[in-house]
Formats: C-alpha cells, structure tokens, sequence
C-alpha cells in the first residue's frame, strides 16, 4: 500500500487483493493443512482456464476506481483473471468476471461458500467494471481447477450496481481505521528517517565504505555481495543505509533473513539502538511455530487450541491494537498480545509481518517455495530490499529447502493405522508402500542414485494427497489423525519439490532392512535461489566469510551485473598472534593425534591462564580429545558442547566465559555449531581459540554426490563439496576471537594442511602473519 498526501485529502493506494486479504481474512488456522499451490503451478491453471475462453472475452483486465472516505482517498485497482462477454453478447446477460482460482484440493471438496475471500476479491472487480461503464448489473464467477487433475468447477452470482456499491463501502469502512494508523505510521516514520543519524559516534574503518555500497545497490536495484571481517559491525552497516534508503522512498519494505537465533538477535538490538536514536519503525521478528506456540502440542485446530478458534473473528482488532501501539514486535510483544486477544502468536506474527515495515526472519521465508510469505504482491517486491546474514550458509541451507525425503515406514503406518479409520487412505497407503518395495528389488545395491524422477512413485502419491485430504477435511482436528496429517504434509512437499526437478538434481534411495528412504536432492540451488528472489529490489548478501567470492557468487545466483565489495580488518595486526601446528588431524591420523593434542591444550591454559574455545569437526572427535583431556587434567575447569543443549544450556554456556578469570578455563565445541558463529566474547571473556583440523565435512554420500556433479560441470567437485563449506567453519570459529578495538588474543589452526597452498590461499589477509609451532617446540615459544 503507497500513501500520499493531496491537499487536505490524503489518498491511499491499494490493491484490490491487500484489501480483501484483510477484509475477508482466510487461512490455515481453520482447516488445519494447507492447500496452497505454488506459483507456477498457479499460472498454469489461470493460463489453462483462459485459452478456454472465447473470442471477445478478456483476460489479465487492469481496473481501476476511487473511492472517497472521510478525509482519505482511496485508490484501488487490480487486474481480474477474466471479463467474459460473449454470453452477454449472445443472449443478452449480464457481463460476467471470472476469478480463478488453483487448488490442491479435491475439486469435490470445494462448495460455493468455502472461500468469502473469493467472493469479495471478484465482487470488488465486478463493481469497478459495472462503475466505469456505468452497468446496472454484473455476473460474479469463481472457477475452481484442481492443479493435478485439472478438474474444474464453478459458482455463480449476480449483484446490481447498488449491492455492489455497499459490498465495496462495507470494505472500505472495515479498512478505514487501520489504513489512518498506517498512514500516521508512515509519516512519522519517514520524518524520522530523515533526522536519523549513524547510531555511533563514528563509523569503524571499513563501515563507511560498506554502508556506501549497499545504499548504492538498493538504489540501482542490483545485488551486491560483501565480505566484511568480523568486527566491521556487518548488522549495522547493512541496516542503517537500507532504512536511510525507505526515507527516500526506495524501499516501503526491509527483510533481515538470517540462519541463527543469535544474529537475529544483534538486527533486533540495532534496531533498538536507532530507536533510542529516535527512529520510528515496525519491524516483526518471526519465530518458528513450534517455538512460540501457546499449547504443549502443536496442533492447529479449533478443537484444540482455542487461540486457533475464532482466531479471524479477533486478529484485526489485535493487529490494529499492536500496531498502534508498538514498534519493535519481537517474540515478547508478540506473546504479550496474542493472549491479551486470545490469538493465535505464530499467525498473529504472520499478519504482522505483511504490515511491519521490516520483517526479521530465517531464510525460508523468503527463498523457501513451501514456507515463504506467499501475500506479497508483484508491487510490493519492487519495494523490497533482502538483507542476507550469514550467507555462507544459505547454500546448504537452500539444498534443504529445495530437498525433499519420504521414507517407506511412514506410509506402512498409515496403512495399517486406518485399515479401521479409512479404508480408502489405507489403500492410498499401501500403494505407496509397494512403491517402496519396488525401488528396494530395483537395484542390489543398497544405495541407488538416478538423475530422473521417481514417476511411479509420484503417480500413486497423488493418489494418497488425494484421499490424505479428503479424510482431514472431515477429521483433521482428531489426535488419531496426526500420523497421516504429517504424512500428508511429507507426500505434498515431495511432489511440489519434483515440479522443480531438472538437471540440478539426483533421485537417491538408501535401502536397509526394513526401511527405504528416497531422497530429491539438489546439488545446485543457484537457480531456485533466483527464481524464489525474482521482483524484490535488491538482495544484499553479507558474512565475515564469504569467501571465494567465485564459489560463493555462483552457487548464490549472482548475476553478470552484480558486484562485490571486500572490506578489510578494522583491527591492528597487533592484536591478533596466529600459530600453526603442523598436526594431522586427518580421520586416518586421529588415534594418533589425542596424546599431542591433549599435551598441547592442557600447556597452553598452564602457560596462557584464560578463557579458550577449542573448536573441532566434530561431535566424535571432539568427545574423544575431551575424555582424554580430563583424564589428563582433571583439575581444569572445561565444558563440553552437546547435540542437544537447550537455550538455557547454551545461556549457561556462553555464561561460564567471565572477564577477568584468573584461573584458566576450556569450552569445548564443534565447528559450524552454535558456538562457531553469531557470538560475542569481547575483550577478556575470551582469551584464545583452537581450531583443530580444517573443517572438512564428514566423508558421505551426499558431499560426494555433490563432488561427482562439480566435477561433471567441469570445476573442482572436491573444493565445492568439502574444501570450501570446511575452510568457511574454520573462519567462522577462529572469527569469534577479536569482537571490537580492544580485543586481544591468541588464534591456534592445528592442522598440517594450513601450510599447503589450496588452503593458505583461503586464509584471510590478517590470519597469513602465523607463526608455525612443531610438536617439539615449547608453547613458552608462541608469540
């Protein structure tokens, strides 16, 4: 929605669907699943319904009317999917528009009063045509088509001028009052931006630099890929320009996208900072369902969440309330009135985001195709900058999201649980389950890779989709319907994901001996990633470790057009002492590693008394060297990281890293975990790092799999597969060292691979002035 001032009036642009969608708000809350369809899959439809239509009909009609209120102006216009007049020029009826409309659901499902929401965007269509040509009435059509079938189905009403007119103020009248709180916002808010100054007293070397470039690419709407040390104040440098930019009327809208709690956590902090500065903005922070739900059990039904039932009748009351009323919406405020309005948080979070100014979020919802905030219109992504934190991890992160797994267990389970509840989704079931046998007799081998599809498989999960839907639309609120619930939502990923299938992916199977698992895998997610980015403004991708820049680029969907920048170290050489020890770590050479390993950690805390962090590649290796450590050195104060630390875990973690400890103390830790990245320990909290090994992902099927297709492609599979992903952990562990100018410490890369030339060249300018430590020097010795 863009707001303008006009004299005394104040005009309101909106398009007919943002106004519907909040007139007539419909969503998942009440059926329980969602039957959504993807964009392509949505075109196609639409583009099959209007081939069908005949010569004078219309289709893709730009409409336009203003509709005076109060002191607001409104401006509302859209393009409806069809104007059909040839039945009116045959016999004399009334014109007729026609709103298509995709569905995965079964197209029986589907009665003439499911959807108010379809009724009301048509309406609204139907009166802006019958307006401009001054029309007495109008036919009102919805046409339902079912994506996989391609079944049809259709509902139709008729309305005069004058109903039409009191549909479209009965609209406006509900919109009015959120639309005026918006408008104040917008002015406040952009007032504000105006004044606003840097939040420090000066810019860091390298944040001018850094903030220049990212302003200039959101004003030439390109995509700019920075590398910027850890320190340089990344968050603040990125957001800062970004909402100088909203004031100037480039963007209306900011997405802050990130992989960990931790860096969400620094966007929300340095909001907070211009706050205090005197910005005035909404920004949403969005937490996962099952984090911010209200109920020890996830299940979104009327039945049995009662935030869930009635949850339409009540959000817009509590989004105009928090709206109004707040301006840093994090998982707190979000809590605080959800249960003041008896609301859904997860939903209620949803909603707000399509209003909020900036949006604080994890990367899915925007690059993943089956979790992405699907309401934001072709205008509003032009009005959308993307900040990507971190993004050295959004390349395995977008391997997931456009990954997808079904495993044979499931669907047995379905089959044998509902041979009493549903003998049709048993049969549906089973079905499925013979697919899997079939794949296991295929092939000797228990692991199986093709580059196609599994079509027989796909052909008999639609079938299951099918009958899955059917029995939830009746008895999806019911505890025994939650097996097949989550099975349904597995068979809808896997079939969605394989209407993006092309020569970027592999079908794999792993077989066992009761379990068949069957796998779509991308291997290169650089053209998804851009197809998912398309229309947005400008896409800023950031880390402290984006380096390659070739490897990353490419694997991220750059452009010929776009650019990079590098910026350097803020810090003085002098603070930072690198040393080498030559030690294999390799997996051959870890038995034989732990005594020198061990030997070697325990004399540094003798000799260095302090806080350390000891990174390593892995779970296994780091619980060995630990076990070994304390049998050595009992007396040491460490703590060991655990799969499954909880945040009060992680909080009492971080919290043993107390400045000015005068005994020395060893937190043990793997790299790409929760401690490698995303963490402060400024100044004495931490006094050195160890970095054992160089990161390389565990030998695998899948990073072999990965090594196998770069290489095809002609580059170096083995770089792209482990070199790379395992150098960028190194980076981002030893990075947790020197947090500000004052920071101090000692960075220790325990590998003798640190001295070949395929990784030096991948260390950062200011690790390359080391210091190489044999095994019979002293650690008396180091720097």
């Amino acid at each position: 929605m863009a707001i303008s001032n006009k004299t005394e009036v104040s005009t309101i642009q909106i398009a007919v669907r943002a106004l519907v969608e909040y007139v007539c708000r419909s969503g998942s809350i009440e059926s329980g699943f969602r039957t959504v369809t993807t964009l392509t899959e949505g075109t196609k439809a639409h583009q099959n319904i209007q081939k069908q239509y005949g010569e004078q009909d219309l289709k893709e009609v730009y409409l336009t009317t203003e509709i005076p209120y109060g002191d607001l102006l409104f401006v509302i216009d859209g393009r409806c999917d069809g104007l059909l007049l040839s039945e009116a020029a045959a016999c004399t009826a009334a014109y007729t528009i026609d709103e298509i409309k995709s569905t995965s659901m079964p197209i029986e499902l589907i009665t003439e009063d499911m959807y108010p929401v379809h009724w009301a965007q048509a309406k609204c269509y139907a009166y802006m045509y019958a307006q401009a040509q001054g029309l007495e009435r109008m036919r009102v059509q919805l046409t339902y088509m079912q994506v996989d079938t391609e079944q049809q189905k259709r509902f139709v009403q008729e309305a005069t001028l004058a109903e039409l007119e009191l549909h479209m103020q009965e609209m406006i009248r509900q919109y009015a009052p959120y639309a005026q709180m918006l408008q104040t916002h917008i002015r406040q808010r952009d007032s504000r931006i105006h004044e606003l100054k840097f939040p420090f007293e000066a810019y860091r070397e390298g944040q001018r630099k850094l903030a220049g470039a990212v302003y200039q690419s959101i004003e030439t709407g390109g995509k700019l890929f920075a590398k910027a040390p850890t320190g340089t104040g990344k968050t603040i440098s990125t957001i800062f320009p970004a909402v100088k930019a909203m004031g100037k009327g480039l963007l209306q809208r900011i997405f802050y996208v990130t992989a960990r709690t931790t860096t969400r956590t620094a966007a929300e902090e340095s909001f907070s900072l211009m706050q205090a500065s005197g910005l005035h903005i909404h920004t949403v922070t969005l937490t996962a369902k099952d984090k911010i739900c209200f109920k020890d059990e996830v299940r979104c039904t009327k039945e049995h969440c009662e935030y869930a039932d009635g949850y339409y009748d009540r959000i817009n009351g509590a989004l105009l309330d928090l709206l109004s009323q707040e301006t840093l919406i994090n998982r707190p405020v979000i809590e605080q009135y959800a249960r003041k309005h008896r609301v859904c948080p997860f939903e209620m979070s949803l909603d707000a985001a399509y209003a909020a100014d900036v949006i604080i979020c994890d990367y899915n919802y925007v690059f993943d195709p089956r979790i992405s905030l699907k309401r934001l219109l072709a205008e509003q992504k032009k009005q959308t900058a993307i900040l990507v934190d971190e993004a050295h991890n959004l390349v395995d992160r977008a391997r997931e999201m456009f990954s997808a797994v079904l495993h044979k267990s499931d669907f047995l389970n379905v089959q044998r649980e509902f041979k009493v509840l549903s003998l049709s989704v048993s049969k549906a079931a089973k079905a499925v389950n013979e697919q899997f046998i079939s794949l296991r007799k295929q092939s000797p081998e228990p692991v199986r890779i093709t580059e196609e599809p599994p079509q027989g498989l796909l052909d008999v999960l639609e079938s299951f989709i099918v009958q899955a839907e059917k029995e939830l639309a009746v008895h999806g609120g019911k505890p025994t319907h939650m097996l097949l619930l989550d099975t349904y939502f597995a068979a809808q990923s896997f079939v969605r994901i394989a209407k993006l299938y092309d020569e970027r992916y592999v079908t794999y199977s792993e077989c066992t001996k009761s379990e068949v698992e069957i796998k779509l895998f991308c291997l290169d997610p650089s053209y998804l990633l851009q197809q998912m980015g398309k229309g947005y403004r400008s896409h800023i991708f950031f880390s402290a470790t984006l380096a390659p820049f070739a490897y990353f680029m490419r694997m991220l969907g750059a452009g010929e057009d776009d650019y990079t920048v590098s910026i350097p170290s803020p810090f003085s050489r002098e603070q930072l002492d690198v040393v080498i020890q030559p030690l294999s770590t390799r997996y051959q050479d870890r038995e034989r590693s732990i005594g020198p390993l061990t030997q070697m950690l325990s004399q540094l805390m003798d000799t260095r008394p302090g806080n350390y962090l000891y990174f390593f590649p892995s779970y296994a290796y780091m619980n060995v060297v630990y076990e070994a450590f304390t049998a050595l050195a009992p007396h040491k104060k460490t703590l060991l990281q655990r799969a499954d630390m909880m945040e009060e875990d992680r909080d009492s973690f971080l919290g043993a890293f107390v400045a000015n400890n005068r005994e020395a103390f060893a937190g043990f830790a793997v790299m790409g975990g929760i401690f490698s990245e995303g963490i402060d320990l400024v100044g004495d909290r931490l006094t050195g790092v160890v970095v054992v090994g160089v990161g390389l992902p565990q030998l695998g099927l899948e990073r072999n799999i990965i090594k196998d297709y770069f290489n095809a492609s002609g580059l170096h599979g083995y770089d792209y597969a482990y070199v790379f992903p395992g150098m960028n952990k190194v980076l981002q562990a030893g990075g947790r060292l020197i947090r500000s100018e004052q920071d101090r410490g000692l960075l220790m890369l325990v590998d003798d691979r640190y001295l070949q030339p395929q990784y030096q060249r991948l260390l950062p300018e200011e690790w390359r002035h080391y210091t190489v430590l044999r095994l019979d020097d002293g650690i008396a010795d180091l720097p």
